[in-house]
């Protein structure tokens, strides 16, 4: 993997859905792209967002909300008539999100643009997901934006399969751009079974591995701890414990973040996966998706 050390900002990418999470205790940022953008950001990276939201009240809120975390937003396109995307939040007993996410929303249709191109070219990581690829439009504009990347970008592929969002050509097209993936122990049977790969756990990420020549796999597990596999090397972490949990919300997002950044260092597998547990385990602290970091 090519080092990154000599360019004056590492370029990550998050690229697909932007939306407000309406919450019991009100409403949040949210989007895994944009989640993982602050993160990287947070993390000491340059963190592009590409995204779109409507000409309406919410989308106007989202981005004065986000200009001070830092994010590039230059490529997140302002629709009319389209109105921004809202997702309805219910928190279980044990800090468990479930989802129930709006159609037809600004994020369906996010629009190509030449910008995206030289973005595009200069990135050194994109993460993206299946979730704003279930429209066309936007289906197409990521799978474009992934293709005018350079050589040596890692194309993040976290599933974030939500609903019925999702099937095996999108699954598919995905991996097929992808060089890293990261996936939870809920969604490595459902991706198994939809590209028809059997056996055990790590018999089903080998061939995973195998067949879409990733650099790295990431598996969550909740408080089960991380699997990072790669192809020499295999890492199962135990997780960090969190004394009391506000709520799960972005956690895998800023484990991918952690891992991306640790992937561009070239850092051990095993502090990789040291770093995006402790991470993780941060952001499931602190209640929202995007808790503000401390110093250290």
């Amino acid at each position: 993997m090519a080092a990154h050390s000599d360019k004056i900002a590492t370029v990550v990418v998050g690229i697909g859905e932007l939306l407000w999470d309406l919450l019991p205790g009100g409403r949040q940022i949210g989007g895994a792209p944009a989640n993982f953008a602050y993160h990287a950001h947070a993390l000491g990276a340059q963190g592009v967002l590409v995204s779109a939201v409507g000409e309406d009240p919410d989308g106007q809120e989202l981005l004065m909300r986000l200009k001070p975390k830092g994010l590039d937003l230059d490529l997140v396109s302002i629709l009319p008539g389209r109105p921004t995307g809202t997702v309805t939040v219910q928190v279980s007993g044990n800090g468990i999100p479930v989802y129930n996410i709006h159609e037809e929303v600004a994020w369906d249709h996010i629009p190509w643009t030449d910008a995206m191109e030289s973005r595009a070219h200069g990135a050194d990581a994109v993460c993206f997901g299946t979730l704003a690829q279930r429209s066309p439009v936007s289906r197409s504009t990521i799978q474009r934006f992934l293709r005018a990347t350079g050589s040596s970008c890692l194309r993040v592929l976290d599933v974030n399969l939500r609903q019925s969002y999702y099937d095996r050509a999108i699954i598919q097209e995905s991996l097929a751009l992808s060089n890293v993936l990261k996936l939870n122990d809920e969604e490595l049977p459902v991706v198994a079974d939809v590209l028809g790969v059997t056996g055990s756990q790590g018999e089903i990420l080998k061939t995973l591995c195998g067949r879409f020549r990733l650099l790295a796999l990431a598996l969550t597990r909740g408080e089960k701890g991380s699997l990072l596999m790669t192809p020499s090397e295999t890492v199962d972490h135990p997780g960090v414990r969190v004394e009391r949990i506000a709520d799960t919300v972005g956690a895998g997002d800023s484990y991918a973040a952690a891992l991306v950044m640790g992937l561009l260092r070239n850092d051990p597998p095993a502090r990789i996966c040291d770093q995006a547990a402790r991470t993780a385990a941060f952001v499931c602290a602190h209640q929202g998706a995007m808790p503000p970091y401390p110093e250290r």
